[in-house]
């Protein structure tokens, strides 16, 4: 029996900042069996980059609770958060557009004749 091996990564963005290093946290559902609370979008030297729910021990080192085990799962994890997020911050560009639209027609004069 041949096994699917593809993971689909279900995203939801909890909480955005597009300025600084920390730039969202993230809920991320596996192929509808396994969820992992608590992803932290960070902005690095060389770009963003995704950092798993971790503890600190007692000697300072922080360890990540849950963690990919390939290369390419933890690619394929980064880029589903990173879509994810390029997606929310390009909704919410619109909704304040369209607020800003709404906002101009709603406050200019109306002429009745």
């Amino acid at each position: 029996m041949k096994q699917n091996n593809e993971l689909h990564y279900d995203v939801k963005i909890q909480s955005i900042r597009p300025d600084g290093k920390f730039r969202a946290t993230a809920n991320v559902n596996i192929n509808g069996a396994f969820a992992i609370r608590g992803i932290k979008l960070m902005e690095g030297q060389k770009g963003l980059f995704v950092s798993m729910p971790n503890y600190k021990t007692q000697r300072g080192e922080y360890i990540d609770i849950c963690f990919p085990i390939t290369a390419e799962a933890r690619n394929d994890l980064k880029n589903a958060v990173i879509e994810a997020y390029e997606i929310t911050l390009t909704q919410g560009q619109k909704q304040k557009e369209e607020q800003s639209v709404e906002q101009e027609q709603n406050s200019a004069p109306t002429m009745t004749m």
